[in-house]
């Protein structure tokens, strides 16, 4: 359905804002607050995280760095762009612990994608007609399931190891690679999480929490703008097109995000047309960019009351 794409965006923006006006106010304020429940959790969850080092941030110091983080997440490539300002932000929070600091804001990506990848993966089964009937949802799902692999693999090698024993002499290699000794810090530091079972638990249940408030936030947009789009369908469609737009390829995944939506929506089952679906991943994208501006405030106060040097 290129052409279908093609026409939207040829004659989508007065249609888009035809559109706009036509979804209801409470539906835009639910969608405004399930956003914000999803930064919340992720605060709550990085503290959890942090904890495990001995690391105790208050819950309103990892919101705010949360949120700054959203910021810039909100113009750096990929939808994880604003990790790097917030392992920055993580680092200048202790003194001793700098590298264990921003391990946790790594192990916490990594928990937060694995969950998301899972969730995504376990929502294939009740959709398993949607995908054997459409070679596009089938190939945006094997992404998904690659992905999962290689974030078991790396979780698994990350918490629990298993190379030095393959490779007795992996770690003298370590130390020989510049900053060595951060790394092999860095890997100590990843092994703790191993070793703390009941953390990474409680976090990945969070993470599921969080992935049905992302849910949640897509279907408010579309009941307010009388879309008949299933839940069901939904709850595989958000989570597949939030990993995807994970990977680093445009600023905040804008225009990689859009297209699929437009192609996922786009399938007889589902039947919504280009320039809806289209408007659907930019009002969600409008309420990411709220809580972006809320960031970018927070960021403006951050430097000004020099409150990150500790």
């Amino acid at each position: 359905h290129l052409e279908q794409w093609q026409l939207a965006w040829h004659y989508g923006p007065p249609e888009l804002w035809r559109n706009v006006r036509l979804i209801r106010p409470a539906a835009a304020v639910w969608s405004l607050m399930f956003m914000g429940a999803t930064i919340l959790l992720g605060a709550l969850r990085w503290r959890m995280v942090l904890r495990v080092h001995g690391i105790g941030l208050s819950l309103g110091r990892t919101a705010q760095i949360s949120l700054v983080a959203h910021f810039f997440n909100s113009f750096l490539l990929g939808s994880t762009g604003g990790d790097l300002m917030k392992a920055y932000y993580a680092a200048r929070e202790t003194r001793n612990r700098k590298t264990e600091a921003v391990v946790t804001v790594l192990v916490d990506r990594l928990i937060g994608l694995l969950a998301m990848l899972i969730f995504a993966a376990v929502m294939m089964f009740p959709n398993w007609a949607l995908l054997a009937a459409h070679r596009r949802l089938a190939a945006l799902a094997s992404v998904v399931g690659i992905m999962l692999f290689a974030a078991l693999a790396v979780a698994g090698v990350s918490f629990w190891g298993g190379l030095s024993r393959r490779w007795p002499h992996a770690r003298d290699w370590l130390r020989r690679l510049p900053k060595g000794q951060q790394l092999e810090r860095a890997l100590e530091a990843c092994r703790q999480f191993g070793q703390a079972p009941r953390c990474l638990a409680e976090a990945f249940a969070l993470s599921m929490v969080l992935n049905v408030m992302c849910v949640l936030q897509i279907w408010v947009l579309a009941r307010g703008l009388d879309l008949p789009i299933q839940p069901i369908a939904l709850s595989l469609i958000v989570p597949v097109i939030i990993c995807i737009a994970a990977i680093p390829i445009t600023p905040s995944g804008l225009g990689l995000r859009e297209n699929i939506y437009v192609w996922m929506l786009a399938v007889p089952e589902i039947n919504i047309p280009a320039t809806q679906a289209l408007l659907l991943s930019l009002l969600a994208y409008a309420g990411s960019l709220f809580w972006s501006l809320v960031g970018g405030l927070v960021y403006l106060f951050f430097r000004a009351s020099g409150t990150e040097k500790t």
